[in-house]
């Protein structure tokens, strides 16, 4: 048993003993961490345990507090390990296209949507960095770092990967327009039409779209809604697919919003480099975690150069800005020269603006804001999903990022519910768009990432009755 697994067993015994009765306060995390001799993240993780379990629940810049029985959260989906599948081309139908298209409509609510409210950006204070930064742009700029980006901002962002305790030299980081950018690159580098790719299941829908692009077979593994890819799973598909690379979400996957304990990410690492197989990192969400620290990438325990990182400002700063990066270990030079033959540079102004606002010491005040806000956005979401969802649903709780599943009745079909719900002004993301083979169909995506307010809650209780009339 794990330690943040001990230290959660013992709470809920005392809780069952009546030891901790309703509305008692938790020990303080640093407390609790002092007294147990454990880090303040393995608390962390023992806290977020009890709460998917409904035993505590969190109050604003208070505590932990043991809930009372009627005000229990939804229980947290599990997924049982399943027998190892074939390869599969995937099918990027028009019905991924449809959610995506709707869940950007403005006057939808939007909680299929990928992206927090820009709302939460210090939008204001960015235009003007812009504007500045625009003016002293040095004409030679535009053409000196052409492709592999801004000095200045690969400088800023070498120096938040060493602050996180990882070397990561300038001149390897490659600027690129998004994440998406830098994740589509680094799988051209290391792939060819008809190889195999592992991918998480559920798994990001712009992966399998990535893979049916570019010729590719999609190995699904099986993923824990909280601690991320079965790594037996993952070493039988190695056996057996002999697959050329993995992309995997190791920090508040998308659409699970797991988080790998950094045991395991050390594992995952040994066991790619054991068999040669590059790892892919889409780490876009590490930036919104909830806890005391970030959580560490899965490049942090690399030390053969198999790791691709890759990033953006798009979840966390500046989402029109399309600014992201790629760290890709020993295929840097490869990346680069994909990106020179394909968009061949991002986007000067916007790379300067970036790395201005950056070095201005800005970012990490704007952060713990947006984490906060964040935090207690979850919170009144998934208290209302208790309320208003019928029995037999289940939600996870994610300790970071802005994206939650939830698992309905057995019976209910997910994108019936989407239809209805579009109907009525409501986006959601149903669940078989975030598998190859078109699975999870009772399961939903839904974004706390906007703000909640009297239309946000009214939507959601909406959500909830044609949820608990389906089928009647």
């Amino acid at each position: 048993m794990k330690r943040y697994e001990t230290l959660a067993s013992d709470i809920a015994e005392s809780i069952r003993k009546g030891v901790l009765r309703p509305g008692d306060r938790l020990p303080s995390v640093r407390h609790c961490s002092e007294s147990r001799g454990i880090s303040q993240s393995t608390v962390f993780q023992a806290y977020y345990r009890l709460e998917a379990q409904g035993l505590v629940r969190a109050r604003h810049r208070s505590g932990y507090f043991v809930a009372a029985g009627d005000t229990a959260i939804p229980p947290e989906p599990e997924t049982a390990p399943r027998p190892l599948e074939e390869a599969v081309s995937p099918d990027v139908s028009e019905r991924v296209f449809e959610v995506m298209e709707s869940s950007l409509a403005r006057d939808l609510v939007p909680f299929g949507s990928a992206f927090p409210s820009p709302l939460h950006f210090p939008m204001t204070r960015l235009g003007q960095v812009f504007a500045s930064s625009v003016q002293k742009l040095d004409p030679w700029s535009s053409v000196d770092d052409l492709t592999p980006g801004s000095a200045r901002l690969r400088r800023q962002i070498a120096l938040r990967y060493l602050a996180d305790g990882l070397q990561i030299h300038t001149n390897d980081i490659v600027i690129t327009n998004g994440a998406l950018e830098a994740l589509n690159l680094c799988l051209s580098a290391v792939t060819r039409p008809g190889d195999a790719v592992v991918v998480e299941s559920p798994t990001f829908s712009p992966a399998l779209q990535a893979l049916g692009r570019l010729g590719l077979h999609a190995i699904e593994v099986t993923t824990h809604p909280r601690e991320g890819v079965d790594l037996d799973a993952l070493q039988q598909a190695l056996e057996r697919h002999r697959p050329k690379a993995c992309w995997l979400m190791t920090n508040f996957q998308n659409p699970l919003g797991s988080l790998m304990p950094d045991e395991k990410k050390r594992a995952l690492v040994e066991l790619l480099t054991r068999y040669g197989v590059p790892l892919i990192e889409d780490d876009v969400f590490g930036e919104l975690y909830f806890g005391a620290n970030r959580p560490k990438p899965a490049k942090a325990f690399d030390t053969a150069g198999i790791v691709m990182h890759c990033s953006s400002f798009s979840k966390c700063l500046a989402p029109g800005y399309r600014i992201g990066w790629t760290a890709p270990g020993k295929f840097a030079r490869k990346v680069a020269r994909l990106k020179l033959v394909t968009t061949l540079a991002s986007s000067a102004p916007a790379q300067e603006a970036i790395g201005s606002y950056l070095e201005k010491g800005g970012f990490d005040k704007h952060l713990r804001r947006l984490r906060e806000t964040l935090s207690t956005q979850q919170s009144c979401f998934v208290q209302a999903i208790s309320e208003h969802f019928p029995a037999g649903t289940k939600a996870t709780r994610p300790a970071g990022g802005y994206l939650l599943w939830v698992e309905l009745p057995r019976h209910v079909d997910a994108l019936d519910i989407h239809r209805q719900a579009l109907s009525l002004g409501i986006s959601t993301a149903p669940g078989p768009i975030f598998s190859a083979k078109q699975e999870f169909c009772n399961c939903l995506r839904l974004n706390y990432g906007h703000t909640w307010d009297a239309r946000s809650e009214k939507a959601l209780i909406t959500l909830g009755r044609l949820i608990a009339a389906y089928g009647h």
